[in-house]
Order: C-alpha cells, then structure tokens, then sequence
C-alpha cells in the first residue's frame, strides 16, 4: 500500500484470531510509520478501520482475555453470556452494523466506588462489553498514531513500556547528583481533564469527523451512580475505560512536550548543563508514569520550588491541578517513594560511600502481608490447602517479580518467613493438630526456624514428596496422609 493509499480495507469476511492479529499489526506499523515520517501529517478515513473485522476481532480477543471480562456493564451482559447465548460472530457483525450505519451510542458506565491506601474511595467507570470493543477498536487505530508524539519521559499505559524503566531512570539521575526531587501528583487527574482542550489535541492528529465524534460520544456518555441515578460527565475520562488511559496520555502530553523542549533547547548537551551551572542555573528532568510523575533537579532547593509552581501553571489549560497533600519537595538523603519503590540515598555499610538505593516501600511491604493474612485468616478455612498454596505463590511470585530490581534480599526473606508462619498456622487450625503431627503428616521442612509452642525445630525433612512447591520447598498432594506419612 503506498503512503497516498486510502486505509479503507473494504474487508467484508470474520479471520480468524491469528488472521486478524497479523492483519492489525500491518496496518498499525503503517499508521505508526506515517506518523514518525510526517510529524505535522493528519489523518483521515480512519473510521472504516474501527469498522473493520479484523480490528473489531482482536479487539474482541482483549476484551475478553482481560480478568474485568467477568464484570458487567450497565446492561448486565458479559462476556461469558454472549459466548455462549449470541456467539461472538453475531455480536461482532451486529456491533459492525451499528458503526457502519452511524446507530451505535455508548451508554452510560457503571460506577463502583473501590477504596484507596489513603482510606478515600476511587470511583470507577465500567462500560458494557458492546462499548469496550468499540474502545478498544479505537484505541488500536488511534494508539500507533499518537505513539509516534509522545516522548520517552512517559512510562504509563504505553506499549513495551513499564514502571522499573521509570524507576531505573530516576535512580540514574539522582546517582548524578540530581538530587532535589519535585514529587508531584495530580488530583483526581482521570475525572478533572477538560473535554474542550483534550479533543483540541485529538484533532492536532485526526482530522476524520467520525472518529472526533465516537471518542466525545465516549467522553459525554454519562455515569450511572451507585445511588441509581444517571449523571452527565462535563469534565474527565471515566477511569476504568480501555481508551481512558490513551486520552490521559494525550492530554499529559503538554507536560512532557515541554519539559523536553526545554531540556533539548537549554540542556541538551553536556557543554550547555555546565555552563547553566556556571551561571547559576538548574537542570532537571521530567519522569512521568500516567498522572503520578517527579521532576529530578541539579540545583537548590528554591530552583525545585520555582518548578513545582511552573508544572501546575503548565497543566492548568487542560483543566488540571496539583494535590497539594502529595505534591512535595524532597531531597534524595531523605528519599520518597513512587511507583511502590522507596528512593533514598544512603552510605554503604562499612564504608564512606555513598549511593542511590531503591527498596521495597513500606506501603507495598504492609500490602503484600496483608493479603497474606487476609488469605490464612480462620475465615479461609473451609478452602482446600492446594488451592491456598497455589494462590500464595502466585500473588508472591507476582510481587517479588515487580520488585526483583530493587534491594530487597532481607524483605524476600522476611515476607517468605511470615508467610510460611501464617500458612503452618493455618494448618494447624484448620485440621487442630500440633507441630509435630502437622510437620509428619505434611512432611514439611524441618530446616525451616518456624517457632511453635514455644520450640525451635531445625532437623531434616523426614520424608521426599513430589508436587506443589512454594518457593521450592515441597508440599504434597493430595492434602492427606500418604502411605509413607502414616507407616
């Protein structure tokens, strides 16, 4: 296909996954290539391809491969019952049908209000199914076209991009001597976006009118309260949405234009750093993840006091502001924490130097112990020991997998520990036995330091078993006495 090639597939047949995937993949390369060639190019005819089988197809599999696929929208319909009641050809042709005719409307979301570490609730918008693959039939064309403006200091909800790329960019910088940190947080970023400039943005690359018209009739459609009354949304993106995090980025993208705008004009080069520091001058550097993001500055402190002042001034046309209960000045020596990770520069033990470490915070530490504990409480006791073990391992293979960057050896330990201690517990209230017996009847490790009763055991595991591991200590299944636990 030539550049000057109208991007109307005209496709009229239902690939299949693999088909379609492919198909998709080609047609955003191109998209995205456009994009990087011409920075001032805008695009049109981009509706036929929202319409398209195959982009609704893979759109369908994302839906419905994603764990909210259970949760239903306003209509009560989920994925589960069109598999099984309409079929999904059926509901994708009729979804097409509605696109293509120019009927289809979004309709309101359901909001569900869920709690915060700070104790306040966050509410969330969930759209029926019908609109989350339109949405994400969206995002897949718009996506590769805004890619190609963003800048590399944003790491939120961007494909191949992930919060340790942030962390690992902060830990650079403050490793060279930035070491004055603006940590900043919007305030309820998702609900307080202004529609009028959001959109003004969209159309810096989207000149097709139905596109413009089908992401407003999104930001426009309303929510269902938990009271059961319908409200109008002025302002904001419903967060819960799959296009939410693409129109956040885009709307935070003035924040990241010109941040780097002004480091490739002031700072670019090392010869321009040093002669800003000769005369007095800062440097900085904006890391962004979605609405949480900190500037690093190589100054004093009043230099990171004047920016936290020049960010909000930046981020006010699109409707926005700083939380002033998040938003802060702080030096590395006495560190922050962002993305989960505490950042904090310390000196070596056992010697004078000094360096950047990044640690486990203690949030995420309470967190990760307290789904331990909500999980091995006497009101799981009716659950199967297996299905315990495996859910345990997968919620902390999943949180030591997040933090296996950071310098965490002694907290692995310490969580592995309390955990093992919650799980013999457990044990032992769920069937009433002593140590001992559980320890025999379970062939568990006697190598671990478990304090039962008052008695340290350290002896050899009495007898090799096979199957269920945690961590590589052996479990047996099924969750009974074996032959060679009971001779």
């Amino acid at each position: 296909m030539s550049e000057d090639a109208s991007v109307n597939t005209g496709a009229t047949g239902w690939p299949d996954v693999s088909t379609a995937a492919v198909v998709v993949r080609r047609m955003q390369t191109k998209l995205h290539c456009w994009a990087v060639t011409d920075g001032d190019r805008r695009f049109d005819d981009l509706y036929n391809l929202v319409c398209d089988p195959a982009f609704l197809m893979v759109a369908w599999q994302r839906v419905a491969g994603n764990k909210g696929s259970r949760t239903p929208g306003v209509d009560r319909v989920t994925v589960a019952w069109i598999t099984s009641r309409v079929g999904v050809e059926a509901f994708l042709r009729g979804v097409r049908e509605k696109l293509k005719s120019r009927a289809f409307q979004p309709v309101p979301v359901r909001q569900v209000m869920i709690p915060k570490a700070s104790g306040k609730l966050r509410a969330l918008g969930i759209p029926t199914v019908t609109d989350r693959v339109v949405q994400a039939a969206l995002k897949l064309v718009l996506e590769p076209i805004f890619e190609a403006d963003f800048q590399s200091c944003s790491y939120g909800f961007r494909p191949n991009r992930r919060a340790q790329d942030a962390i690992a960019e902060i830990h650079h910088f403050t490793t060279q001597r930035y070491h004055w940190v603006v940590e900043a947080d919007i305030e309820a970023c998702f609900d307080n976006i202004d529609h009028s400039a959001l959109m003004d943005r969209v159309r810096g690359r989207i000149t097709d009118k139905r596109i413009l018209a089908l992401v407003k009739a999104f930001l426009k459609a309303g929510v269902l309260t938990t009271a059961g009354t319908t409200e109008g949304t002025i302002t904001g993106t419903p967060q819960g949405g799959i296009l939410s995090p693409l129109l956040a980025n885009i709307a935070l993208s003035i924040l990241d234009d010109e941040f780097t705008r002004r480091w490739e004009r002031d700072m670019g080069t090392a010869n321009q750093r040093i002669r800003r520091r000769y005369h007095g001058e800062a440097t900085y550097r904006l890391i962004r993840y979605a609405d949480d993001f900190v500037v690093v500055v190589k100054g004093e402190r009043s230099d990171a006091e004047r920016l936290r002042e020049e960010v909000a001034a930046m981020i006010a046309p699109m409707g926005l502001r700083l939380s002033p209960d998040k938003t802060r000045v702080v030096h590395i020596d006495h560190g922050f924490d962002f993305l989960g990770f505490h950042i904090r520069r310390m000196r070596k033990r056992g010697s004078n130097k000094w360096f950047v470490y990044t640690t486990p915070s203690k949030t995420a530490i309470a967190a990760i112990k307290g789904r331990v504990k909500t999980m091995t409480y006497r009101h799981t006791l009716h659950h199967d020991p297996g299905y315990l073990m495996r859910y345990l391992g997968m919620v902390l293979r999943g949180w030591a997998n997040y933090f296996r960057h950071a310098v965490a050896k002694a907290i692995f330990n310490a969580i592995d520990s309390y955990t093992w201690e919650r799980i013999t517990a457990w044990l032992r209230k769920k069937h009433r036995i002593g140590w001992p017996e559980l320890r025999r009847r379970y062939c568990l490790p006697g190598t671990w330091r478990l304090t039962c009763d008052g008695v340290r055991f350290r002896g050899a595991a009495s007898v090799p078993v096979t199957r269920y591991r945690y961590r590589g200590y052996r479990i047996p299944t099924p969750w009974t006495p074996t032959a060679a636990t009971t001779s």
